[in-house]
């Protein structure tokens, strides 16, 4: 079985019984960010331990810098 989530606002499509941390690694995601699912803040502590289900929108957000 699979899930279809969004990520960022693009398709992907992961097993079920996937976390945040395995659809961030699918995503490729570098450097600082922030994660949300389903406009909830995620703390990184618990990426490992939360499981997505099908429909779940996930935001990646990168700190922007400058003025």
């Amino acid at each position: 079985m699979t899930i279809d989530i969004l990520i960022n606002d693009a398709p992907f499509t992961l097993p079920q019984g996937s976390t945040l941390a395995q659809a961030i690694e699918q995503f490729g995601v570098t450097g600082p960010f922030a994660a949300a699912v389903n406009l909830d803040f995620v703390p990184k502590t618990l990426y490992a331990s939360t499981l997505l289900k099908n429909g779940d929108h996930i935001e990646l957000i990168t700190p922007i810098t400058g003025g």
